[in-house]
């Protein structure tokens, strides 16, 4: 008799706050539904930007060399030693007090008409090479390797020294 009397209170409470457990068992599906990791994703597609960059910069060296007389088909590989790094705009404060001074730095943020936020940019540093590696159908030429080790040069930032020419099958 008193499990019918449990029962029916239960069910009245439920029926009386049906609004209440429909919005309570709603968010509890929502959590536990699974949601985008957004700063995963901002990574990865970083990182692939950053590769198809290097690719790019690799393939159009690989078009401008083979049109140096005499260096025929060429082949292009960079080595990086650090990708291109974005600093942004910065606002620091300075409070001094009569035993220490207090200071902080925040980076200045703009929000888009999405009310997206980003970081303003300050300046952008190209990438730096460690080294280059060209195959070459003509390197056997030393008038060939020359340009070849110049235009590389001038692209990369990098010395004579850091820059492998060789022959091609």
């Amino acid at each position: 008799m008193d499990i019918v009397r449990y029962k029916n209170r239960i069910l009245a409470a439920i029926g009386k706050y049906k609004y209440v457990w429909i919005v309570l068992l709603a968010g509890v599906i929502l959590m536990m539904l699974p949601g985008k990791d957004t700063r995963n994703a901002d990574s990865q597609i970083q990182q692939s930007t950053e590769k198809t960059e290097d690719y790019l910069i690799e393939n159009r060296l690989e078009e401008i060399l083979g049109q140096i007389a005499g260096a025929g088909q060429v082949k292009v590989m960079l080595a990086v030693a650090q990708g291109e790094r974005t600093i942004y705009q910065t606002d620091s404060t300075y409070a001094q007090s009569d035993d220490h001074t207090d200071s902080r730095t925040q980076t200045i943020l703009i929000t888009d008409s999405e009310r997206n936020e980003a970081g303003l940019v300050y300046q952008k540093n190209p990438p730096v090479y460690q080294g280059a590696i060209v195959l070459a159908q003509g390197a056997d030429d030393p008038t060939v390797k020359l340009a070849i080790a110049e235009a590389v040069s001038d692209v990369t930032g990098l010395g004579v020294d850091k820059i492998s020419i060789l022959k091609m099958q």
